[in-house]
């Protein structure tokens, strides 16, 4: 199967950019969230980020200009299931995920492939709740998506061989190397990074150095480009909890017991950049560590 249309329910940080590089790669995008506002805000957002590539000579203003052409935002679930490749991008819970995909039942063409980008739920159970498991995968892009390089995709029980081939296909086009995953509790990328960072707040928790010095040791020590609560902060707290309460309660493993610093964190509504504060307070001209 060609797939030559793509919808995206969710217009975040991760829809915004998924959208991004589908339209620039040539497919017809539908972008779908709830809010006509966050649908305005994700298409400025779009603009701004490709006037950045044409002012680095990444790419022409023609290009810019069709990619533009090529997205359609909507507010309805049923424009985004007349296309050929549906990408969930909602927030990580699955109680949303599931009243998406049943939502969008009801629209969708028989051919057209359901995946999501969850950074750690099962494939498998999400699929189970559609009429398609078969034409069901995990889609991963890594954030920002425009920049990253690695797409994981997650093959659930019922992922037939078609599926994912038209999906590597995608990823080809897009220029980005796909990495496969088995349907785990966060895969391959959330499965090593995430438990890093929950430690890295177990050291902040426990007293062995401050916000500072655990990211500057793993800057200057192991050449990471971000520290590790740096990098907890872009992603969000309230997802590494997430990911890691995904990994505790799939894999019954005490090793994956989220940091209760962590926990406390997102219980006051510190969740990173996005929130203005994290491990780090955002709010004046340079970050300050919080701890």
């Amino acid at each position: 199967m060609e797939i030559k249309s793509v919808g995206i329910v969710g217009a975040g940080q991760m829809g915004n950019g998924i959208a991004h590089v589908m339209a620039l790669a040539g497919y017809d995008v539908r972008l779908n969230d709830i809010s006509q506002d966050a649908l305005d805000s994700a298409f400025a957002l779009i603009g701004k980020n490709l006037d950045r590539q044409v002012s680095r000579d990444k790419i022409s203003a023609e290009e810019r200009d069709a990619a533009m052409g090529r997205i359609k935002t909507t507010l309805s679930l049923a424009d985004v299931a007349q296309t050929d490749l549906v990408i969930e991008a909602a927030t990580e819970r699955e109680e949303i995920k599931h009243k998406i995909f049943e939502a969008l039942l009801p629209d969708l063409k028989p051919e057209t492939i359901l995946t999501s980008n969850t950074s750690s739920i099962s494939i498998t159970r999400l699929a189970s709740r559609t009429d398609r498991p078969e034409k069901f995968m995990g889609f991963h892009f890594m954030n920002p998506v425009p920049l990253m390089q690695l797409v994981e995709l997650i093959r659930g029980i019922a992922t037939d061989k078609d599926t994912y081939d038209a999906c590597l296909a995608v990823v080809g086009k897009l220029n980005k190397t796909a990495a496969s995953a088995e349907d785990f509790p966060a895969f391959i990328v959330n499965r090593i990074l995430i438990p890093m960072i929950n430690e890295a707040c177990y050291t902040l928790y426990e007293g062995v150095g401050n916000v500072q010095s655990i990211d500057m040791a793993m800057k200057l020590g192991a050449n990471h480009p971000m520290g590790p609560l740096e990098l907890a902060d872009f992603i969000g707290l309230d997802t590494c909890l997430a990911i890691m309460n995904v990994l505790h309660d799939g894999l019954a493993d005490t090793k994956y017991r989220p940091c209760p610093l962590l926990t406390k964190y997102v219980e006051a509504g510190w969740l990173g950049r996005k929130t203005q504060r994290g491990f780090y307070d955002y709010r004046g001209e340079t970050p300050v560590p919080t701890r």
